[in-house]
């Protein structure tokens, strides 16, 4: 795979941002299985870091690169800081940076299919809840989504602690009135209910994670919403990066792969 690093000015930020991007190559190198022969532009995975990480962190957590390989998928990996993947009311426009200007970004930039049936979507914890707000939002954009350990009740993380309190209030406003909105995973669920075009999704959590409490709810959600929910919980796993990097083989394997 070639590993890119690619810098250029956001409008959506008003400022250069770097985004990390590993595309398909015919041949590889000892060890790494390609996709010979694939003549088509390559399916691409925006994949969503968490919290307290940035673009650079699948890279040096997870074998992405050897995982995606053998699958002529490109993966492109942004950087949001603490955002929530969402427009701030006391700070950046990171939705419209990501759900909009992003993919023309990557269109323009790289040979890389822009057919929905050929884009898909995942990440972790805080990156979870952005991707199904990107799958939920315009699901008519991608094939399937996945959220791993994901933070997928953003309404019960705004009312936790003290701090996280105060931080949810500098990105969603001051009285936190996130159920019901854009913002709100549950009602997305309800209101694209009926598109005409609905990713699969894929949600996983370990038992003994400290978001496991949103998992049951959001598949209970999802599947009464009449989505193609598949779920999977991982007894006696926290949040750690030895289940996201079994996790994100995973959703390839069994959702992207031909």
């Amino acid at each position: 795979m070639a590993f890119l690093q690619t810098q250029f000015f956001s409008k959506a930020l008003d400022v250069a941002v770097t985004v990390n991007v590993i595309l398909p190559e015919p041949a590889m190198g000892i060890g790494i299985q390609a996709k010979a022969g694939e003549e088509r532009p390559p399916r691409v995975l925006y994949l969503l870091h968490g919290y307290s990480d940035d673009h650079s962190i699948w890279m040096r957590r997870t074998s992405i690169e050897r995982y995606a390989a053998p699958h002529n998928l490109a993966v492109v990996m942004p950087a949001v800081n603490h955002s929530f993947y969402t427009n701030e009311a006391h700070g950046e426009r990171y939705w419209d940076f990501v759900s909009e200007e992003l993919p023309k970004v990557v269109q323009r930039f790289f040979r890389v299919s822009a057919a929905p049936e050929d884009t898909y979507v995942a990440g972790l914890s805080m990156g979870g809840y952005g991707a199904m707000k990107l799958a939920l939002t315009h699901p008519e954009r991608f094939a399937a989504a996945a959220s791993f350990s994901g933070a997928v009740d953003i309404a019960d993380m705004g009312h936790r602690t003290k701090d996280s309190v105060a931080n949810m209030a500098r990105i969603f406003g001051e009285d936190l009135e996130i159920a019901g909105t854009g913002h709100d995973l549950f009602h997305l669920l309800k209101i694209h209910a009926k598109a005409a075009r609905k990713p699969r999704l894929y949600v996983s959590c370990g038992t003994d994670d400290f978001l496991y409490h949103m998992h049951g709810k959001f598949v209970s959600a999802a599947e009464q919403q009449g989505w193609d929910v598949t779920h999977r919980e991982i007894p006696g796993r926290s949040h750690e990066w030895g289940l996201w990097d079994t996790e994100v083989l995973y959703f390839i394997e069994q959702f992207i792969a031909e």
